[in-house]
């Protein structure tokens, strides 16, 4: 009963602004929006219009006095978003005047939408299938020019289209598995072996491709984790702020001045980087302070791109202790080390330490100062070099989505037993159970199964009005 009524949403963001549009879907969108809507020069009512077409009038309060100058764009079943009959109302970003025409559709008879239920919709009516819902939201999340382009070929079907074909690969082998179970008794053999295992291992190449493009799409997506770390006072949380191009983190001649860590995320030539500063490394025995740099050793591990920020001026022997403590975690990982406060340098001492500090490590090392902003151009691109992402074109298919990413697992672990049961000789009907299992997972990414509590659990995370 829900699915059938008719449903509206601001589906712009909260605030005020230029404009605003509302947006209704359902079988009394177009006859709703007539009732409180005056075109201003058409004697047509909405109800006769066309679709695909834009009217300009006035929306009255129910008094009968205006309330806003706006603009309805009809859109007429099945040729819409959701595939019902939807009007968008393009008003004035007052809040005021966007909750008021809220409230004169609930009179008529609308309710307001949940989260993601127009796109939900979408879905329900084979606008799209799953995958390409999901896409959506992460069209609407992209922060980067390579996680727009990946979430626009899922959304057009880039990623569906591989997938039913493989689907239709694996419905032909199992029709032809399943028709030597007819006729088992005469011992007759449709499939030849030789093809289905060429066949099985090209499909199993396939998904194996996709599963392992996960971990290149998470950190398109997620932003590459990168952790600013170093004795305390030595500037960390002055380039977390240069970086961000704001004051997010204290700064303070104070020692121990961050405790806990701070995170955010930045934009450095298309790639999207989420920046960590953690509390400085030293002996201490404040309790908090010590959680503090627990946490920054923890950071060290998960991130993919270190940044060892060290106070040029200070540099003694105990830098060792510190290096002790940072190089071993680093291993597999991209270091960067900055020395910071170079503008009270000479430039003879700044090659010195380049050249001689830490001979043994292959290290990126960069003097900045991050206070004055110098040589952060040379920072982002030596980032932009350690996070090597690849070059994305619009055809790509790479998996960004965990749920995507745990059903092909799935679907590669039952085509490894179809694989293996072939080269085993075993029967036919061990075989169709498996090629099914398969085809169950990747179905479950495009939505040809699907449980209402998967459905509510991906368009509930979905905002309001889309």
């Amino acid at each position: 009963m829900l699915e059938q009524q008719t449903i509206c949403a601001i589906s712009t963001p909260p605030g005020t602004g230029g404009i605003a549009v509302i947006r209704i879907s359902g079988e009394h969108a177009i006859s709703y929006a007539d009732k409180i809507f005056t075109p201003k020069t058409h004697a047509v009512s909405l109800n006769e219009q066309e679709g695909y077409k834009a009217i300009f009038g006035t929306i009255f309060h129910s008094t009968g006095e205006p309330l806003d100058e706006v603009v309805v764009t009809v859109f007429r079943n099945p040729h819409s978003f959701t595939g019902e009959d939807t009007v968008e109302i393009s008003c004035h970003g007052s809040p005021y005047i966007q909750q008021q025409i809220l409230h004169l559709l609930l009179q008529e008879g609308a309710r307001l939408a949940q989260p993601g239920e127009f796109t939900q919709r979408a879905f329900l009516n084979g606008k799209m299938d799953l995958s390409q819902a999901e896409a959506v939201a992460d069209l609407i999340s992209s922060s980067s020019t390579a996680s727009h382009r990946l979430a626009m070929n899922q959304m057009r079907g880039g990623f569906s289209d591989t997938l039913k074909e493989l689907r239709a690969k694996l419905l032909d082998f199992v029709s032809l598995i399943e028709l030597e179970l007819d006729f088992s008794e005469e011992d007759v053999e449709f499939a030849d072996r030789g093809h289905l295992t060429a066949l099985v291992h090209t499909i199993r190449e396939t998904i194996e491709k996709l599963a392992n493009s996960f971990q290149l799409g998470n950190v398109i997506k997620a932003g590459i984790p990168v952790a600013i770390v170093g004795e305390t006072n030595a500037g960390k949380s002055t380039l977390l702020n240069l970086l961000l191009n704001e004051e997010k983190a204290i700064v303070s001649d104070i020692h121990g001045t961050t405790r806990d860590v701070i995170e955010d995320i930045v934009n450095v030539q298309g790639i999207t980087f989420r920046f960590i500063d953690t509390a400085g490394i030293r002996d201490t025995g404040d309790t908090i302070e010590t959680l503090g740099i627990e946490r920054t050793f923890r950071k060290i591990e998960q991130a993919s791109i270190v940044l060892w920020m060290i106070d040029a001026t200070q540099i003694s022997e105990k830098i060792d202790s510190v290096a002790e403590k940072i190089l071993p975690r680093t291993k597999e990982k991209k270091l960067i080390i900055l020395f910071n406060k170079t503008d009270k340098l000479s430039p003879e001492e700044q090659t010195l330490l380049k050249n001689e500090f830490l001979p043994l490590t292959e290290a990126v090392r960069i003097p900045i100062s991050a206070k004055y902003n110098q040589n952060s151009d040379i920072l982002e691109k030596a980032l932009v070099d350690a996070a090597n992402i690849p070059s994305i074109s619009g055809n790509d298919v790479i998996v960004t989505n965990l749920r995507h990413y745990e059903a092909l697992v799935n679907a590669l672990d039952a085509i490894n037993r179809v694989e293996s049961g072939l080269k085993q000789g075993i029967s036919g009907d061990f075989l169709s159970q498996d090629i099914r299992e398969c085809m169950h997972y990747l179905g479950e990414i495009t939505g040809q199964i699907s449980t209402d509590e998967v459905l509510g659990n991906i368009f509930g995370k979905f905002c309001i009005g889309k």
